[in-house]
């Protein structure tokens, strides 16, 4: 086996992922509608060779739309524009599991598998809020531990769908008018508590077999999910024992479902601020967060967290929290958030300016070299098996990581120098899923 390598997938979200990155003065905030801001994103990361890139959604207007810019597009509709003027990145959509149907959405994702060659992959999510229900015929959003129950039996029926054609059930040939085998295209005839779903797929088995899994819950249900499904796992913790915590937790659950360590990659978020010295990324921090329009980011949190705190004072510590047992959003983000603030003794003001940067996930400013150290010691201390890189500023952010990270941790052997193949699996290191349907060969003696 070859030395263990880096995984790094950039996070796209507008033009940054800091809160105030719109008004910053080197981004373009029309960039949000233009489709060749995000083309040329994907094709700084593909040059900086990293595994793939991510794109977030959400089903409503999220926070204050006085204050900050509202997603555009939908992301299988962008990651299929990506990945005309790309060749090797991976793409990565979120599609939830609580606002879609399996059949559709298996759909999607084997149209986007068969369109780059092999580069798709599905971040599930859940979905938490009230506000996305109420779009989708629901004053509420479905109960917490109901939410991974439905997630569940909907990953079932999304592989099964895309098993449904054998790899070789299609064989136009053209001398016979034997367009497709029969016996190698199945119904699925799936009857469960949520779906009913006959199948087959109205689409061939895509390059990779399935679409790569991602899931980025960390609650006890989302880790439970995660270990049964997950072949990658997005997460955000502060420091590195809580990930080396997280990482072992998570890693020691595969075996239950008869799957090695290395078949799920953990990846925490980072956020990286760059400066030519120290003090300098300090400054480039300081002035992205005095950018922040506190009223926004205080209806941010409050959605975050599912706790409303735009009444509290600034300058006074957070409020008393409910346990988590009540909370019905977000459960691991919302321990994230009060452990932060309690471990630091934060105001809601010093709160809101730690948040501000990724919503959770770690700042970390500081020199290439410090940004490649801090990647180092997370990696080789058993903490994370990569990073989702998420720039505070795009594109600047992107190609600064890019140009600058980049290069010092392949010249530590880290990180690739070429893809090693061409679909997302394979720069993961992951197997091709074997079709359920699919009968062994039968031994001639």
């Amino acid at each position: 086996m070859g030395k263990r390598q880096l995984h790094l997938n950039a996070f796209l979200m507008g033009v940054g992922h800091h809160e105030s990155a719109w008004r910053h003065p080197e981004t373009d905030p029309s960039a949000i509608g233009d489709v060749r801001h995000f083309q040329n994103l994907a094709k700084i990361a593909e040059r900086g060779r990293l595994d793939s890139v991510f794109l977030a959604d959400g089903v409503q207007v999220m926070g204050d739309v006085r204050h900050s810019a509202p997603g555009v597009f939908e992301p299988l509709t962008l990651l299929t524009a990506l990945a005309t003027v790309t060749d090797h990145i991976g793409l990565i959509a979120t599609a939830s599991t609580g606002f879609s149907e399996p059949y559709n959405l298996a759909r999607w994702f084997s149209s986007l598998d068969h369109i780059s060659g092999g580069r798709a992959g599905w971040n599930i999510v859940t979905s938490a809020g009230d506000r996305s229900a109420q779009n989708f015929n629901a004053d509420a959003a479905t109960d917490h531990q109901r939410r991974y129950e439905r997630a569940a039996e909907f990953v079932e029926v999304a592989t099964a769908l895309w098993d449904s054609w054998e790899d070789d059930a299609l064989g136009a040939d053209k001398s016979t008018g034997v367009f497709a085998d029969p016996d190698k295209v199945h119904e699925i005839n799936h009857r469960g508590r949520e779906f009913r779903v006959r199948g087959p797929l109205n689409s061939p088995r895509g390059p990779q077999g399935h679409p790569l899994l991602v899931q980025a819950g960390s609650s006890e249900d989302g880790k439970a999910f995660a270990a049964r499904y997950a072949e990658a796992v997005f997460t955000a913790q502060q420091t590195a024992q809580e990930a080396r915590n997280f990482y072992r937790d998570l890693k020691s659950r595969l075996a239950n479902h008869g799957r090695e360590p290395e078949s799920l990659k953990v990846l925490p978020g980072i956020v990286p601020v760059l400066g030519p010295t120290e003090s300098a990324a300090r400054k480039n921090a300081r002035e992205l967060d005095e950018l922040i329009i506190p009223v926004r980011a205080l209806r941010q949190l409050t959605e975050l967290i599912g706790v409303d705190l735009t009444r509290h004072p600034l300058d006074e510590p957070l409020p008393p929290l409910p346990p988590v047992a009540q909370i019905n959003g977000a459960k691991s983000r919302f321990e994230l958030v009060r452990g932060l603030a309690e471990r630091e003794k934060l105001t809601l003001r010093q709160l809101l300016g730690r948040l501000g940067g990724g919503r959770g996930h770690l700042v970390v400013a500081g020199t290439p070299e410090q940004i490649a150290d801090h990647i180092e010691t997370w990696f080789t201390s058993g903490a994370a098996d990569g990073f989702n890189v998420m720039p505070p500023l795009l594109p600047a952010g992107l190609a600064d990581f890019v140009d600058q990270v980049v290069p010092i941790l392949r010249e530590r052997g880290l990180f690739r120098t070429e893809y090693a193949g061409h679909t997302l699996r394979e720069h993961y290191g992951l197997s091709r899923p074997a079709n359920r349907f699919a009968r062994a060969e039968l031994s001639v003696v």
